[in-house]
């Protein structure tokens, strides 16, 4: 009798202990499960939304869109349920016209976003993750809310964006992480010029702004990074642009991903000491002006003017239109 009591209290220890060992490794793989989350809805919006939404771009290099950390703060005026949040934010996405839009202020300074078209849940994962994390915000983005802004009354009380802190432990970027940088860099650089011509002078001075500036920009950035940084298409509208076969068969790569709305992952091809990078340019409206199925007549024939052997028109949204081909040096 004594040895079955001794037996009995060893096993309830022992599963005792096996409960809090199996509780403490969930808690461990929920907590990593949540990093893994916010490390992939932070890399969302630095690939979908950093284009025209970079926190780290000042009003003196041309700001084109408000950052995300002010859409965050403004839908939170109105919206303090996650559900609710991810709802209106996707909704404006999906259809942004003014009706539909809470940010006054940023309508009348940079107009309403051009529309685009997303793979299969990724705007939910955006929202969902600027509603749990606090997201990048520039310095001067506290002082400027707190003082309510243009003169109109934003929010009160002293700011502290909600949500958890995303820590990211150091790590050395992998060749793909590289390649995104550089082609989602010369991307805001060229974004940035590109909405700027369109919002100051209009089409006809966009077309013209991509004629003769498009390609030494894009050459600027190649020796800021030190890569070969190109955008080419199986319907060039540069000569310059046009795709060699290898560049050929990943575009068509990136269309099928396009028609299934997936989300395309970058190629990265190592070859000896270099490294060869893709990833595709999709169109949105913005893109429709000068590359879509109806184009102006004025503009069209400037189209053929610049470029007599054109190829890049036909386009819809949410179509690649080419990939970025950047070639750089292992590490």
């Amino acid at each position: 009798m004594k040895y079955l009591i001794i037996f009995i209290v060893f096993m309830s220890f022992f599963s005792c202990q096996q409960k809090k060992e199996d509780s403490d490794y969930s808690i461990q793989q929920t907590n990593q499960l949540a990093i893994e989350d916010g490390q992939s809805g932070k890399k969302l919006v630095e690939t979908h939304c950093y284009v025209c939404h970079n926190p780290t771009i000042p009003d003196s290099l041309g700001r084109i869109a408000p950052p995300m950390v002010a859409i965050k703060a403004r839908y939170l005026m109105n919206y303090t349920t996650k559900e609710e949040f991810v709802t209106h934010i996707v909704q404006f996405v999906e259809n942004p016209t003014e009706e539909n839009a809470i940010m006054y202020g940023a309508v009348n300074r940079f107009k309403v976003m051009p529309k685009q078209v997303f793979p299969e849940g990724v705007v939910e994962k955006i929202a969902s993750y600027m509603f749990d994390y606090q997201i990048e915000e520039p310095s001067w983005f506290k002082k400027h809310w707190e003082s309510n802004g243009q003169g109109r009354r934003k929010g009160k009380g002293e700011w502290v964006q909600p949500g958890k802190k995303l820590v990211v432990a150091e790590k050395p970027k992998t060749y793909e992480e590289i390649g995104l940088e550089y082609a989602l860099g010369t991307k805001a650089v060229l974004g940035k010029n590109l909405m700027g011509a369109i919002q100051s002078k209009g089409t006809m001075h966009a077309l013209e702004f991509c004629n003769s500036q498009a390609i030494p920009l894009t050459d600027s950035m190649s020796t800021h990074y030190n890569a070969k940084i190109k955008r080419v298409s199986d319907k060039n509208r540069n000569p310059n642009n046009k795709a060699n076969a290898e560049e050929l068969n990943y575009i068509a790569q990136f269309k099928a991903d396009a028609v299934a709305k997936r989300e395309s992952k970058p190629v990265v091809i190592e070859k000896g000491n270099q490294v060869q990078f893709y990833y595709p340019i999709q169109t949105n409206t913005m893109c429709l002006q000068c590359h879509g199925k109806q184009i102006k007549q004025d503009v069209l024939q400037q189209i053929l003017k610049l470029y007599p052997k054109d190829l890049a028109v036909g386009y819809n949204e949410n179509e690649v239109r080419g990939i970025w081909s950047i070639t750089f040096e292992k590490n």
